[in-house]
């Protein structure tokens, strides 16, 4: 069940590539990492099956030729129900918001978005699987990262043919977060989530190849081993992401 915030129900804007679905056979040592942002929340009954969906996914890595990479980003419109989500932020509204807008949708819990391209119901795993395997075939550019001395080196390379300015964003995720949500819709409840997205920031523009050296500003709260950083980058006139990777920050070599 979806719980929404604008009123209008959401079409499924990845129906007609959904419908041409076929699994992927790329080589064997060929992975292309794919976004799935979870807009979700503790106080929605509907969004533990949501966030199940994707951890299943994040942790099986089922989906033939891809790299799922999790987003959870946890929205702070149901706190009002009597549960304040102690993940949520309007920073994550606000991004939901923006996505919306472009898929002509309300907001609403739990929501899927694959790569900036497909919005669909979180807790749907058939049809997340097929958008993630959809999103996998487009143009992308290639983005490495490597840990330096208390920062991120990000090499973004050329942008997909059409996509003339991008942004370039960086995302910190917390995976094994667990809260025992005592109020609201899930009061008892013990809920497990995908990775959490601690922080999300800007790293600047890109027209082209671009690097960047971000500074890792991690709180103390935050458990090392299980934190990841997520660099996005995003088309800015159709918010598509059209490049992506990731690297553990326990771990000190590169990643692509």
């Amino acid at each position: 069940m979806k719980r929404f915030v604008l009123v209008g129900l959401p079409l499924l804007a990845a129906a007609g590539a959904l419908a041409a679905y076929r699994p992927l056979t790329p080589p064997a040592a060929t992975r292309v990492p794919v976004v799935v942002e979870l807009f979700t929340s503790e106080g929605c009954s509907s969004c533990p099956a949501a966030d199940a969906a994707l951890r299943e996914l994040e942790a099986a890595q089922s989906v033939p030729g891809v790299e799922v990479i999790a987003l959870g980003q946890h929205v702070d419109y149901w706190n009002r129900l009597g549960w304040k989500d102690p993940f949520s932020s309007a920073q994550f509204t606000s991004r939901q918001q923006a996505y919306a807008a472009g898929f002509g949708t309300g907001s609403y819990t739990p929501q899927a978005v694959v790569n900036g391209q497909y919005e669909l119901v979180g807790s749907n795993h058939a049809a997340l699987v097929a958008a993630i395997a959809n999103a996998a075939r487009g143009p992308h550019a290639t983005v490495q990262l490597a840990r330096t001395a208390g920062a991120l080196a990000v090499t973004v390379g050329a942008l997909p043919a059409g996509t003339p300015a991008a942004t370039v964003l960086l995302a910190i995720t917390e995976t094994g977060l667990a809260t025992q949500v005592g109020r609201g819709e899930n009061a008892g409840r013990l809920l497990r989530h995908a990775a959490v997205v601690r922080a999300l920031r800007p790293l600047g523009p890109a027209r082209g190849p671009a690097t960047f050296s971000a500074p890792l500003a991690l709180l103390p709260g935050w458990k090392t081993e299980n934190l990841r950083a997520v660099v996005l980058v995003q088309d800015d006139a159709t918010r598509r992401i059209v490049g992506v990777a990731s690297l553990p920050l326990a771990a000190g070599v590169a990643a692509n």
